[in-house]
């Protein structure tokens, strides 16, 4: 599977600084300092509806965290999946008669094209459940093996008690666990299973649904969690800097995840950081698909609203926060846009330089965004009100707000 193209970062003066960030497992702020490499996984979409702005905000999160790496002078290698067969795509093709692989295509399509748009940073690897069975199977039967997974009618399931440090990523009791299991595509009232939060490996194959070899486990398909920790592990190997994905990720997806690895290699921790961005409302409630309360990239974009308008809204909030879509929020960041462009439209200006600086401690610090934009309003501010005489200073901000940001004025 390819990923979308990418746009150009422009070169700053100087180097930024190392991420301070909030990690949900150990619930503070850590400095993270990679080697010369810093590597990140963040989980995709289930490629059953486009995509919308509380997919946005998140990736946004994301692309933040590898301008500020790219920043320091770091190659950063960043992995994305797409779950191409699941549950909810299957069932909305069958609800809309549709083949689930052309449901899944169009939308990875529609998706890539938003992402192109919003200019985000694309992974160097992108790859779909499918393409990644073969490597899923063998980690799957390793399991089973080493006594970790076990067999339910046919299906294999995950045993939690075969790693240690199950729920220290999410950090919630175990009656909390199970309410989100439920919730988020577990089975914790299934019969016969020795953990009632144990997840599954491999489902067998199902009547009218797609299937693929399993060698010894038998036909059938993969379950989500074990999808991303194959992918992760082929691309990243253990103790990679990042996990990152929406709040609503934390449990079960990221928590499953990370017991699957170390469960599988020994090892501690899976990743050194798991990250998550807030839930984004609308009309009050989380955006989500099957509340079907959304508002899509793709459809904002074609009523003709500037992508790099979409995306100045989403870096008004900060990552973590939960926060509420509407007309205003919109607004705002057209007309900031609007400012933003005429202030560095102008041949010269005020020195820019503290600019960048300020940029850069706002993002580094637990990528705070809504700072770093009050520091580029400032500077417009000033832009407006004083004759400046520095010709290289509009390029200047022009280029910091492209390389950090994201947004091309």
């Amino acid at each position: 599977m390819h990923a979308w193209p990418a746009s150009e970062v422009p070169a700053l003066p100087g180097k930024g600084r190392d991420l301070q960030i909030h990690d949900t497992a150990t619930q503070g702020t850590i400095t993270l300092a990679p080697g010369p490499v810093a590597r990140i996984y963040v989980c995709g979409i289930t490629p059953y509806d486009a995509t919308h702005i509380g997919h946005a905000a998140t990736y946004n999160a994301f692309d933040l965290v590898q301008r500020v790496w790219l920043d320091t002078k770091r190659q950063v290698i960043y992995v994305q999946n797409v779950t191409d067969v699941d549950d909810p795509l299957l069932e909305r093709a069958l609800r809309d008669n549709q083949d689930w692989t052309e449901l899944a295509e169009r939308e990875t399509a529609l998706f890539r094209e938003d992402m192109t748009a919003l200019r985000m940073l694309p992974p160097q690897h992108y790859i779909g459940a499918v393409e990644a069975i073969p490597g899923i199977v063998p980690l799957v039967e390793r399991l089973r093996d080493a006594g970790a997974a076990y067999e339910l009618d046919g299906d294999t399931y995950f045993s939690v008690e075969a790693d240690p440090h199950f729920g220290g990523v999410s950090n919630l009791d175990a009656e909390a666990m199970r309410l989100l299991s439920a919730e988020r595509g577990g089975d914790p009232d299934r019969p016969g299973k020795k953990n009632p939060l144990d997840p599954m490996l491999w489902m067998a194959a199902r009547p009218g649904e797609p299937s693929w070899d399993g060698g010894s486990l038998g036909r059938g398909r993969p379950g989500w969690h074990i999808e991303c920790v194959a992918i992760a592990l082929d691309h990243l190997g253990m103790g990679f800097d990042i996990q990152g994905g929406g709040s609503d990720l934390a449990f079960p997806h990221h928590e499953m995840g990370a017991s699957h690895a170390q469960a599988l290699t020994g090892e501690f921790p899976m990743a050194k950081a798991y990250v998550h961005a807030g839930m984004v409302a609308l009309h009050g409630e989380k955006m989500s698909k099957s509340k079907g309360n959304l508002v899509f990239v793709s459809a904002l974009r074609r009523a003709g609203v500037d992508p790099a308008a979409i995306r100045l809204a989403l870096l008004s909030h900060h990552y973590r926060a939960d926060w509420e879509w509407t007309d205003e929020v919109l607004a705002e960041a057209v007309a900031r846009l609007e400012r933003w462009r005429a202030a560095v439209s102008r041949p010269d200006g005020i020195p820019a330089d503290a600019l960048v600086e300020e940029v850069r401690e706002a993002l580094a610090n637990d990528l705070d965004a809504p700072a770093a934009l009050a520091a580029v309003d400032r500077w417009v501010e000033l832009q407006n009100a004083t004759d400046g005489d520095d010709e290289t200073a509009p390029g200047l901000v022009s280029r910091t707000v492209d390389a950090l940001l994201g947004v091309a004025l």
